[in-house]
């Protein structure tokens, strides 16, 4: 389903900066395990990380099945 609707790079720019923000309150302590620290670099390097994909989900990606 395609979004008719379409943000400027303003509203881009002001999306990332307050998400970016968030994560700094969010991660603002050591994590308390190695979980959480594993957790954080995930999130960290998705957060930093400047690649747009097309389309979502990426080609070739496959949704987690209930066991």
């Amino acid at each position: 389903m395609k979004n008719s609707t379409r943000e400027t790079r303003r509203e881009d720019s002001e999306r990332t900066g307050h998400l970016l923000d968030l994560a700094d309150i969010a991660f603002e302590y050591e994590p308390i395990n190695e979980i959480a620290a594993d957790f954080e670099a995930v999130v960290m390097e998705g957060l930093l990380t400047d690649t747009a994909v097309e389309v979502y989900p990426p080609v070739g990606h496959t949704y987690p099945r209930r066991g």
